[in-house]
């Protein structure tokens, strides 16, 4: 009977122990650190910097409607934005959401300000991280350029 409740138990905290969600804030920090360096990467224009941050297959699709699909074409793409644009970038993260111990969700404002003309944007960026050996890495990126809301019909 002893044996057969000790079993119990071990079966059940495996069941609940594995592949669950972290709890929040366990990671969050260094999830923050990885949005903040790429922050700092885009706006010292810092390609290798930009590439340590993301998988070998993650993509960003850019507000614009363009699809960066791989590292490479992520960062190049990311790099001629970047020159393109000018501005300083800053990303504040809003909320962290873990879909499981190794996959997180972060969502960021994203604001893009002293562009030419004095123009600014003022956007939401969702990154979906994942965690390795090495760490955590960007696996994807949505940009959101918020649009103007429709007005409702009367009925």
């Amino acid at each position: 009977m002893r044996l057969w409740l000790v079993l119990s138990l071990l079966l059940l905290n495996a069941r609940f122990s594995s592949g669950q969600p972290a709890s929040a804030g366990s990671g969050d920090a260094a999830i923050r650190e990885v949005v903040k360096k790429y922050e700092a990467s885009r706006n010292d224009s810092d390609a290798n910097a930009v590439a340590a941050l993301f998988t070998a297959d993650s993509d960003q699709l850019v507000s614009s409607g363009e699809w960066r699909k791989g590292r490479e074409a992520l960062v190049r793409g990311t790099m001629a934005s970047s020159a393109a644009t000018g501005g300083k970038r800053t990303l504040t993260v809003e909320s962290i959401r873990y879909l499981t111990a190794d996959v997180a969700i972060a969502d960021a404002r994203y604001d893009l300000t002293g562009l030419a003309g004095g123009e600014e944007r003022h956007m939401w960026s969702t990154f979906l991280l994942t965690r390795s050996a090495e760490g955590w890495r960007i696996a994807a990126i949505r940009n959101m350029l918020p649009a103007v809301p429709v007005p409702t019909a009367r009925r």
